[in-house]
């Protein structure tokens, strides 16, 4: 459960790092961030957010309230008594912003790249904040949910070797759909890693010929 609650915590942070935002928005964009199929309610982000809150790590913002024009009377002319204020409607939505403390705490977070990081719980929010973290951090957690998905695949495979022949043609059928989405995360991640790593090569490359001095000109005589 607690891990469940750190990956939200993390979603929220990343996201409010980009820009303040009240919580319905708030709320549209983690289930953009993480799919409908994984979508948090109302009873699960605000107690998430009032614990941000209460640690420092993001504050509250009231907007101005919401006003509205008074009812006119009381003039023949239909115009409210001079001197007459203007009612307060409803309250305006509280945005949420990242402390300073917050940015820290999510630099922290995502600069990590234990198991927590490559799990299913926490993977995809992790990748998904890629864009916020550095290099050789995205490699080890595609790396190391690679590993981990490998390790998977040949658990199931020895699996349905052993029980091949008593299971129904319904339950190997789901068996071996379970196994196909494991091999195209794999290929996938196959893919991604490459990617990083020819970008890694291109910047030590890079770095390479700046720090070879430049040929020094001879001198005429």
């Amino acid at each position: 459960m607690r891990s469940r609650s750190n990956v939200l915590e993390t979603a929220i942070l990343g996201l409010l790092s980009a820009a303040p935002l009240h919580g319905y928005e708030l709320r549209k964009r983690l289930n953009l961030l993480l799919g409908s199929f994984r979508a948090f309610s109302y009873g699960t982000l605000y107690p998430a957010l009032k614990s941000l809150v209460a640690r420092g790590l993001i504050e509250t913002v009231d907007p101005d309230p919401v006003t509205t024009a008074r009812p006119a009377t009381g003039t023949a002319t239909g115009r409210p008594p001079s001197g007459t204020k203007p009612l307060t409607g409803r309250r305006g939505r509280i945005v949420y912003r990242l402390t300073a403390d917050g940015k820290e705490h999510l630099q922290t977070t995502l600069s990590s790249a234990g198991p927590s990081a490559w799990e299913d719980e926490s993977f995809d929010v992790r990748f998904a904040l890629f864009a916020q973290t550095d290099a050789e951090t995205r490699l080890r957690i595609l790396e190391g949910r690679r590993t981990r998905l490998t390790e998977r695949l040949e658990a199931v495979r020895e699996s349905a070797a052993r029980t091949r022949e008593r299971l129904d043609e319904y339950t190997l059928e789901l068996q071996r759909h379970g196994l196909e989405q494991v091999e195209r995360e794999v290929r996938w991640l196959d893919g991604l890693i490459t990617t990083e790593r020819d970008r890694a090569s291109s910047r030590d490359k890079t770095a390479g010929t700046h720090d070879v001095p430049a040929p020094r000109n001879k001198e005429r005589g």
